[in-house]
């Protein structure tokens, strides 16, 4: 009988911890779903948090900036478990600022690291030999080094940012499981692109994958005369922007925001990481994100990454979850924010329950 009671006692403790873990999930989840629409109340670049340098082992100063946790610990001492940190990590030609609506909605509710890539926004400029996808993963290993040193961590990546995490698992794939228990790739892929379709604006539309890649190392000599045309062909560069970054109509400022972003990061640092597209070819490495949940979002009309480069990585990550949004383009981040933002939940949910776990 003592036996018996005891057993009872310890089934009811433990379903206490759970239901007491469950209604603190459920509140944060509350929380998080009042800030939904925040963004769009937020001017673009507004948000902001103090900076921080973490330097990579090549020298290249990066800036980043951690919006901390704005609750009061009670789920770490429900659970046991530390808070999650989530990192950002932005594409190509883009910075920081290009995870606004997420930063909006997260901010206060979650740990969150946002920082800007190597030759991209305020960190300083990469060597032409580092320029590549697997030192991204070496600066990302930095970063969370020096501002995650504890705790589980969540990444998500969009774009070149998802290569950079693919760059991690290749060099760090002990990390998966272990301290990263979760991963988000949005309008990503492991592979199999054709990179002429990410310079579009700044190409003609006749130049093709192989002239491209000649072309572009032509321009790269003469990048400073390229900034020039490129800031006297705004009106041209905005059109090829609304029709690259987005499927549906959006409002006016977010392509102009999107715009603003890419004209501002000088030709030849989009011509050092051109040559990393054609190559890369990370599909073996993904298979190690299994270990892990992982959410996969792409919009259906994605005209850089297309559709099939989510669907075959979802193929290729067992367990992964796969939301496609129908119409949206490359920046479904802020296309679809609301959609992003909801699959995110869900998978910082996931994260938490495998930290939890261990």
């Amino acid at each position: 009988m003592k036996a018996t009671n005891k057993v009872l006692s310890v089934a009811g403790a433990a379903v206490g911890v759970a239901a007491a873990g469950t209604a603190l999930r459920v509140a944060q989840r509350r929380a998080v779903i009042a800030h939904r629409g925040a963004g769009d109340e937020t001017e673009f670049k507004s948000l902001r948090s103090k900076p921080i340098t973490v330097v990579s082992d090549d020298g290249v100063p990066l800036h980043v900036e951690v919006d901390e946790y704005a609750g009061t610990g009670r789920r770490r001492r429900a659970t046991k478990a530390p808070e999650l940190t989530v990192v950002f990590i932005h594409g190509y030609s883009l910075t920081l600022d290009s995870w606004h609506f997420q930063r909006a909605a997260y901010r206060g509710q979650v740990r969150a690291v946002y920082y800007d890539q190597r030759s991209h926004g305020r960190s300083g400029r990469s060597g032409a030999g580092h320029a590549t996808i697997e030192q991204l993963g070496h600066d990302l290993k930095h970063v969370l080094d020096t501002v995650v040193p504890h705790g589980p961590i969540v990444l998500v990546g969009h774009s070149m940012g998802g290569m950079t995490i693919m760059a991690l698992a290749e060099e760090y794939p002990e990390l998966f499981g272990d301290r990263v228990v979760g991963v988000g790739l949005i309008s990503t892929t492991a592979g199999g692109l054709e990179p002429h379709r990410i310079v579009a604006p700044m190409l003609p539309s006749t130049v093709g994958g192989a002239v491209a890649e000649r072309l572009m190392a032509v321009l790269a000599r003469g990048h400073r005369q390229v900034d020039g045309f490129r800031r006297l062909g705004r009106s041209v560069a905005m059109v090829a922007t609304d029709e690259l970054a987005f499927g549906d109509d959006v409002p006016a400022s977010y392509v102009e925001f999107v715009d603003e972003m890419l004209s501002s990061t000088p030709f030849g640092v989009v011509a050092e990481f051109f040559s990393n597209f054609a190559a890369l070819d990370k599909f073996e490495t993904v298979k190690a994100l299994s270990v892990v949940p992982t959410s996969i979002i792409c919009g259906t009309a994605d005209k850089i990454t297309s559709i099939g480069h989510s669907r075959k990585l979802h193929a290729y990550i067992a367990g992964s979850n796969l939301l496609e949004c129908q119409g949206a383009g490359h920046l479904v981040i802020m296309e679809r924010h609301d959609d992003v933002n909801a699959e995110l939940d869900h998978l910082f949910a996931a994260a938490g329950d495998l930290a939890d776990r261990r």
